[in-house]
């Protein structure tokens, strides 16, 4: 069997007479970068001023739960799957007590096709995690225990001095998140890497800082940490600013150097897409590719057609609904904007999912069930049989691999009667109500259906008797309908109807 090596060696050998040709620009500024990383960054260079990905940031503590929604919401798959390693408390959404299930999430992603991103919200080198967003109201400024606020210019360039006590508490808080990075390194898994993000604003500790000891030496500080000393090598290093709407925010005065960086990317909130921020980040990238790495609302199809070169953008967790469906609607119909499961991300992306020896991605996505379904009586084909013993109504919460269903069902005599599922997706048998029920419930190969088959062991009168029902699950209308194919035998006979289900919540 080939080892690793010998498989890239050949692979990027093939692909060398099949992609088109990099300029020097197109390879990482990490030196010796892993193949993962070089393949990466090619593939935003083929892309370049052609297409704009979709992103979407998760909360530590969601997992991939934002990008689920997103998906639901705005009817594409985000390509990019972005996260923090946090900061926060134990129980808070951005606790950094989750690096570890965070890797393992970024790690899956990264299998299933989407280009992780990563950013910290980084402790300062005055105080321990967890710490605060923001400053507490009465706290000692010189131990400043937030993400937000502003270190004393002593601290600032004792922090930018190697051997004193502040550089040495921000080399091991440093060195904490590299032990993460190495793990995704070790799993060939490659990163875009955001640090010290929005730099130019000056409501971050790293923020707002020019002359000697600056925001960009701060930056190039880590940068070689990274690279010389701890030796990673799968990171694309995103250099991330903000808006400049107010005089010291001018984006060369944070720029760290071509050398410590391969991609510019802009921060934009309110819609905020001046023509003007975009030609300047133009100019400075001298042809190295642009994001938007935060955005509340994305730009508009139209706005595309005048800022191009954005690569991809990436909706903050929390901000899908700042956009209306009927927006996100037009962006279905621009080919110029991919998800995860457009085709043709999966014919740009695939020659360099290749060249690192992952298999090709396929044109399918596993159905995700989570929402508020309400019966579609029109919609729907009863074979003249009412709706009499039909749930009404459906409740569901879809994890990786079980889901929790709740039916609602219409009583002509009193309140709703609801009935509570628990459902593991694999075929494993489920017995509830002391064994008088069992529940088998397995997706299909490529997870679009779900088969659902349960008995129930009944008694009336003296006599047993069994209900077997068998349904068969898919989304349809871009996952806006879920239809169930509902077989049932009893003692009254056989039933098949085909229910349709119209999603009215997520």
């Amino acid at each position: 069997m080939k080892n690793r090596s010998t498989i890239l060696t050949s692979f990027v050998f093939v692909l060398a007479f099949s992609l088109p040709a990099f300029s020097q620009k197109a390879t990482p500024v990490t030196p010796r970068a892993s193949p993962e990383a070089k393949a990466l960054l090619q593939f935003l260079y083929s892309i370049n001023g052609k297409y704009t990905l979709t992103g979407q940031h998760n909360f530590p503590a969601a997992a991939d739960k934002n990008s689920k929604f997103a998906a639901r919401y705005s009817g594409k798959t985000p390509a990019i799957f972005g996260t923090d390693f946090g900061f926060a408390k134990a129980g808070d959404k951005d606790s950094y007590l989750l690096r570890d299930s965070l890797v393992k999430e970024a790690e899956r992603q990264y299998k299933m096709g989407a280009i992780v991103t990563l950013c910290w919200h980084a402790v300062p080198p005055t105080a321990d995690e967890p710490v605060t967003f923001q400053p507490i109201q009465g706290a000692d400024p010189a131990k400043l225990a937030s993400v937000q606020g502003q270190l004393t210019d002593q601290q600032f360039k004792d922090v930018l001095t190697p051997g004193t006590q502040p550089y040495k508490k921000w080399a091991a808080q440093v060195d904490t998140i590299a032990i993460y990075l190495k793990k995704l390194q070790a799993a060939h898994v490659p990163v875009l890497w955001r640090p010290y993000h929005e730099m130019n604003g000056n409501w971050f500790w790293w923020g707002n800082r020019v002359g000697q000891y600056s925001t960009e030496a701060l930056y190039r500080q880590m940068f070689d940490r990274f690279v010389k000393f701890h030796k990673l090598n799968n990171l694309i290093w995103v250099w991330s600013v903000d808006r400049p709407s107010k005089p010291g925010m001018e984006f060369d005065k944070y720029y760290p150097g071509d050398k410590y960086l391969d991609i510019l990317a802009l921060d934009v909130y309110g819609s905020d897409f001046k023509q003007d921020y975009y030609d300047q980040l133009v100019a400075l990238s001298k042809g190295k590719p642009l994001a938007l790495a935060e955005v509340g609302d994305p730009p508009s199809s139209e706005m595309l057609k005048a800022q191009p070169k954005w690569s991809f953008w990436m909706i903050w967790a929390g901000m899908v609904r700042n956009t209306t469906q009927k927006q996100y609607a037009t962006f279905a119909n621009d080919p110029r904007i991919l998800g995860l499961d457009d085709q043709g991300y999966l014919n740009a992306l695939n020659p360099f999912r290749i060249i690192t020896g992952i298999p090709p991605l396929p044109l399918f996505r596993p159905a995700d069930f989570t929402g508020e379904w309400i019966l579609n009586e029109g919609k729907s084909n009863l074979n003249n049989g009412g709706t009499g013993n039909l749930s009404t109504r459906l409740t569901i919460m879809q994890f990786e691999d079980e889901l929790a269903l709740n039916r609602s069902y219409t009583d002509e005599w009193s309140e709703p009667r609801i009935t509570e599922e628990k459902l593991m997706l694999n075929g494993k048998e489920i017995n509830a109500e002391g064994g008088k029920r069992s529940t088998i419930a397995k997706l299909s190969d490529n997870k679009d259906t779900l088969s659902i088959n349960s008995k129930i062991n009944m008694s009336y009168g003296g006599q047993s008797f069994v209900i077997q029902t068998n349904e068969l699950w898919s989304l349809q209308n871009k996952g806006q309908e879920l239809s169930i194919i509902q077989t049932s035998t009893s003692p009254r006979g056989e039933r098949k109807a085909t229910l349709v289900y119209d999603r009215i919540a997520f």
